[in-house]
């Protein structure tokens, strides 16, 4: 976009925002209720103890442990397996801010980076099995198959990522594991990071809550925009154009899945509105979480915006995650015993118990994929 052309989309931007003071208000709320109820429990904790564990040198300690595992599979480090399990702990945009700050510290390549990018970006847990399963469609157990679409979809653009940008010297040797080599790593780590406990702490607190901070900033400026596009009717008149072409889709359909394309959280609230069925609204709503909406996508490209990390491989990413969790979802739904409508009553869990679930959720979801990573890595090879 140009220059003169972004001033007048700025201008009639606030303009509007002039126009609708009401509107925005009530948006600009939603948007950080959302951020509330969901994000900031499943992000703060886990962004804190991110940048404690990097500082005490765990990184480098599980680096030297799954070198085995994450090289030959994924073509990446070990130490990108530690951003992997705090990507799927926490959700967006934990993997991006990760990505960034091993690549910023030249602990990864830029192609190793956009690698680790572009599977490492899902909704939280908590988000798609107490909001979405349990608040929107009133089945808990729906979380299983949501999140387990969304999460094997990501790992298969992972794998398919290996082939991404592959040269001369990718495939580097990988040495054996070694505990002992592991804690060498780690100890050399503490050491060459000399600020007291205290300083760390203070540090990690201060950052980690500047980013989550700046989540909000975005989850409440793309809900304005997401209603100014409604009145305006471009949603609506997107929606009638596609249904022109699709007749057997009807606009409420389209026009969710265009408020799904710009903010997921929306387009999944108006999924199950405009939906009766529930293979269909499974459907949209796993497309929707794997595309992760212009939101979350404008959220990578501010993190990233300090490294060398090309934002055109993370874009394609989750289009095809997209449609992988899409397909997989429906062929999960072949072999689950569920109801076909969702013509039950919908009950959305406080905001105490949410809080608690989605925390509880991600510390599992962590401790699960430490142990998997783990396990499939004593498997290839014990430690020695």
């Amino acid at each position: 976009m140009s220059r003169v052309a972004r001033i007048l989309a700025l201008s009639f931007l606030a303009l509007s925002m002039f126009i609708y003071p009401q509107e925005v208000l009530d948006s600009a709320s939603g948007g950080l209720t959302l951020w509330w109820r969901f994000v900031l429990p499943a992000l703060l904790p886990f962004f804190i103890l991110s940048d404690l564990l990097m500082a005490s040198g765990f990184v480098h300690f599980l680096g030297i442990l799954l070198e085995r595992f994450m090289r030959p599979l994924f073509r990446l480090p070990g130490k990108a397996a530690f951003v992997v399990a705090m990507g799927y702990t926490s959700g967006f945009p934990m993997g991006a801010v990760l990505t960034a700050r091993l690549r910023q510290a030249g602990e990864i390549t830029r192609e190793e980076g956009e690698r680790l990018l572009a599977f490492t970006n899902n909704p939280s847990p908590g988000f798609m099995f107490g909001a979405v399963a349990s608040g929107m469609l009133g089945q808990p157990t729906l979380g299983v198959i949501l999140s387990g679409s969304v999460y094997l979809a990501n790992l298969i653009v992972g794998f398919l990522f290996r082939y991404y940008r592959v040269g001369p010297g990718s495939e580097q040797p990988t040495n054996l594991p070694s505990f002992k080599r592991a804690w060498q790593e780690m100890k050399k780590a503490q050491t060459s990071d000399n600020r007291a406990f205290g300083q760390i702490l203070g540090d990690a607190i201060k950052q980690s809550t500047s980013t989550v901070l700046m989540v909000a900033g975005f989850m409440a400026f793309f809900a304005v925009i997401i209603r100014l596009l409604n009145i305006w009717h471009i949603t609506y008149f997107l929606a009638f154009l596609c249904h022109s072409v699709v007749h057997i889709v009807q606009i409420s359909v389209f026009q969710a899945f265009f408020n799904g394309f710009f903010e997921m959280t929306l387009g999944c609230q108006e999924t199950i509105q405009a939906l009766s069925l529930l293979h269909q609204q499974v459907a949209l709503l796993t497309l929707l979480m794997g595309w992760g909406g212009l939101s979350v996508l404008a959220q990578v490209a501010g993190l990233i915006s300090g490294t060398d990390l090309r934002f055109s491989s993370f874009v394609l990413a989750r289009a095809l995650h997209a449609i992988l969790a899409l397909g997989l979802s429906q062929l999960f739904l072949r072999f689950a015993k569920v109801p076909t409508s969702s013509s039950f009553s919908v009950q959305v869990p406080s905001t105490a118990a949410l809080s608690w679930n989605t925390l509880h959720l991600s510390s599992l979801v962590f401790v699960g994929i430490m142990a998997i990573l783990l396990a499939f890595t004593l498997i290839r090879q014990p430690l020695r």
